[in-house]
């Protein structure tokens, strides 16, 4: 990526951020949600946005389902608070990385948890 592609991207994670933290702040209904990774096509037209969801798998999907209805208002908001030519589609995915090294983590406690000292002679 180019210095202009990553400093845009470095914006918009930074105050989609600041955006899904405000509106899911306090919520029982949906999970909490985090900007982990923005990724820009090189002609600055398309935002790939990486979420992580904090929460039961229920909870994830319903706030994934949530955000996806609502990029085109975080579009919106974005062009108010981002000065570009053009402001960029935005797509959204589901960061599950957290949830892969949570369970690796489990799987790695489970197994030092198993291993039996050996006996002294």
């Amino acid at each position: 990526m180019s210095i202009r592609t990553e400093r845009v991207a470095s914006l918009i994670r930074q105050e989609l951020g600041t955006i899904l933290s405000r509106e899911f702040s306090g919520s029982k209904e949906f999970g909490f949600a985090t900007v982990t990774e923005t990724r820009m096509t090189p002609d600055l037209r398309v935002a790939r946005i990486h979420v992580s969801i904090m929460g039961s798998p229920e909870k994830q999907e319903k706030t994934m389902k949530y955000i996806q209805n609502q990029k085109g208002h975080y579009r919106s908001v974005l062009s108010s608070r981002i000065s570009l030519r053009f402001t960029p589609t935005l797509e959204f995915f589901h960061d599950t990385s957290l949830d892969n090294a949570m369970h690796i983590e489990e799987l790695i406690k489970q197994i030092h948890k198993n291993d039996k000292k050996p006996d002294d002679v």
